[in-house]
């Protein structure tokens, strides 16, 4: 792939030497650039879960990453703790719930 790109803009670059006023290297860059990441998206997806715990703790699970925490007892302050961990900072708290995300190859 990447040897075809190269070739690509070789052969680009000879023609627009020639003819510099009418090239549109630009847009030929922009194009590249979006037909790269719509083939890197296609090839990947979102997967979420929740995870819920009794206190004011809760881990997602292996591979997940927290995106957002919720906290019992009407606490809204919390935080992410070693980017695996929801953290209630409440005291006395019942439960915390934590939405836990990956990226994951189709």
């Amino acid at each position: 792939m990447k040897m075809r790109v190269a070739v690509l803009l070789a052969v680009f670059a000879v023609f627009c030497a020639a003819d510099a006023q009418t090239c549109a290297l630009d847009g030929l860059m922009s194009s590249l650039t979006k037909s790269v990441a719509s083939a890197v998206l296609e090839k990947v997806t979102l997967s979420c879960i929740d995870a819920s715990a009794r206190g004011s703790l809760v881990d997602c699970p292996a591979g997940y990453k927290p995106t957002g925490c919720s906290c019992g007892n009407a606490c809204g302050s919390w935080d992410i703790r070693n980017d695996q961990t929801c953290h209630c900072q409440c005291a006395n708290q019942d439960w915390t719930a934590a939405r836990c995300c990956k990226i994951a190859l189709k």
